[in-house]
């Protein structure tokens, strides 16, 4: 079956459904990783909604941050509209909360530096909850900014779309009332309780239920740690004017501090507020090592992967050869020479980037690959090598079965 492409973007794989459209994992015209958003067939026939996302989508574009999806691209003017942001290959919050420690610490801050940077920007999410929160690298990262914001029409939620969670929306949303980035706030709020406590804040139950808990209820936040709970229950407020703004929100979470207690002392033992002598990062605390960011993460694995094809494929390279060296002595060296050529030639890449650890790996494993040859054809007959390439086989088979 022949690839499926949307322009110029390969479409790969689904990767889940909303109220608005259906995401799919693709490539771009360079080969990199994207997330494509296509509406549904009833978001694409609002025209009026089409006109303002189109509006909205230049602006959205300007959005930039260490913790936001970007978007990338967009087509609105043809059969299949689509939206296009930087993929960001991680879990939702939905399926990894509740969280503790320096990872809830983590998210809070994140979540409101991507709120200040589309708040700065002129944009309003609308739609922030834990779905729309990807972690990383224990980092996390909001996608679909700005969209729920830009098609919420008439027409749009007359065919059946929810513009927002309920639970999550504040209660100007649900109220009909003029909504701004206050709402943000509010769901920021929500999403946290979240993931302090793997809970619905405002319970679970029919859409209706829900709602009317958040207009006329108090959250629960039974749970919640008690440097996070007194921000939350201001955010959570009914009124929009009443809750700091994300700007606001980030600086105090940066200006939160409260004794410590030290790690690894033999007692527990109460020490004064000195960033020094503490090693456990709560707000307002510097973090204890710099977080990779993401490019830096995505050429951390991209070297994990390499480093284990060198190692791995020497390890086949050397039985293969040893096992063909009584018969067919020619494939032996052969298979030998090839690998040897190759990783020299990714040494030689080492050398040009000045990866030292790059080029010894590369010449340790051609020095290995050889002795493993030397070692096995000395030491075992060709019969017993086959049956060990037979049961390599089969191990990568079930391997791939699995996989």
């Amino acid at each position: 079956m022949g690839a499926e492409y949307l322009d110029s973007y390969r479409l790969l794989s689904p990767l889940g459904s909303g109220g608005f459209g259906a995401v799919h994992l693709a490539l771009d015209g360079e080969g990199r990783t994207v997330a494509v958003k296509v509406l549904h067939p009833h978001v694409a026939a609002d025209a009026s909604a089409l006109a303002r996302l189109a509006r909205e989508v230049e602006t959205m574009r300007r959005v930039r941050g260490p913790h936001i999806a970007e978007v990338l691209d967009a087509s609105l003017d043809g059969d299949q509209p689509y939206v296009v942001t930087r993929y960001v290959q991680g879990r939702a919050l939905s399926a990894v909360a509740p969280l503790a420690g320096d990872d809830l610490v983590r998210l809070a801050h994140g979540l409101a530096e991507a709120l200040v940077a589309v708040h700065r920007a002129g944009v309003v999410h609308r739609d922030l909850k834990p779905a729309n929160v990807i972690i990383a690298d224990g980092e996390p990262y909001v996608i679909d900014f700005g969209i729920a914001y830009a098609l919420d029409s008439a027409a749009v939620t007359a065919s059946g779309a929810v513009v927002g969670t309920p639970g999550y929306l504040a209660p100007e949303i649900l109220e009909g009332r003029e909504t701004g980035p206050a709402a943000d706030v509010f769901a920021w709020a929500a999403t946290m309780a979240f993931a302090a406590t793997g809970r619905q804040p405002y319970g679970t139950g029919p859409v209706p239920a829900v709602a009317y808990r958040v207009v006329h209820g108090d959250p629960d936040l039974e749970g919640v740690p008690d440097w996070l709970a007194p921000l939350l229950r201001e955010c959570l407020r009914a009124e929009p004017a009443a809750r700091p703004s994300a700007e606001r929100l980030l600086a105090r979470l940066a200006g939160t501090s409260r004794p410590r207690v030290l790690t690894g002392a033999p007692a527990p033992m109460i020490v004064e507020h000195r960033e020094a002598e503490t090693r456990e990062w709560r707000p307002g605390a510097q973090a204890p090592e710099r977080r990779p960011t993401g490019e830096e993460a995505r050429l951390r694995r991209r070297e994990v992967v390499r480093r284990r094809w060198v190692v791995g494929t020497g390890l086949v390279v050397g039985l293969l050869a040893a096992t063909g060296r009584e018969h067919v002595p020619e494939v032996s060296l052969l298979l030998l020479v090839a690998y040897g050529t190759t990783v020299l030639v990714d040494a030689g890449f080492g050398l040009v980037a000045k990866s030292r650890s790059r080029v010894v790996v590369d010449l340790v494993c051609i020095a290995g690959s050889v002795a493993l040859w030397a070692g096995l054809s000395t030491l075992f007959s060709t019969f017993t090598l086959l049956l060990a390439v037979g049961a390599l086989l089969f191990a990568v088979g079930l391997l791939a079965l699995a996989s």
